[in-house]
């Protein structure tokens, strides 16, 4: 079913005013193309731990280093060929970024111990 917006904003113009005000908002800024991997993701206790694939590719500044990660997670062994090349589709058609804001210097020392 698709709706107009003047029909929308009748039917619910609380929501649409805050639609348009963007007062109320969630910002997207990773695309999970695993379901599996998201959830487990989410799942994942808090805690420092082993690194994912997914927290190398956050530190990367562009795709080029990140078809260098996948590349070198590949040859040790890391992750299989057809992670690898899930991995390298997402960044060709989704870029670096796609997997979450980037994770600067200091990110698990202030995240886990409080401080940098």
């Amino acid at each position: 079913m698709e709706i107009d917006e003047k029909t929308f904003k009748r039917l619910f113009p609380n929501l649409y005013r805050e639609i348009m005000l963007k007062r109320m908002y969630v910002s997207i800024d990773a695309v999970r193309t695993d379901i599996e991997e998201g959830e487990r993701e989410a799942e994942r206790r808090r805690e420092p731990g082993m690194p994912t694939p997914i927290d190398y590719l956050r530190r990367c500044e562009n795709d080029e280093e990140a078809f260098e990660v996948i590349n070198y997670l590949e040859r040790r062994g890391e992750i299989d060929h057809e992670k690898a090349e899930k991995l390298r589709k997402q960044v060709r058609e989704r870029g670096v970024r796609s997997f979450g804001s980037k994770k600067e210097w200091g990110y698990y020392s202030t995240k886990y111990l409080g401080g940098d």
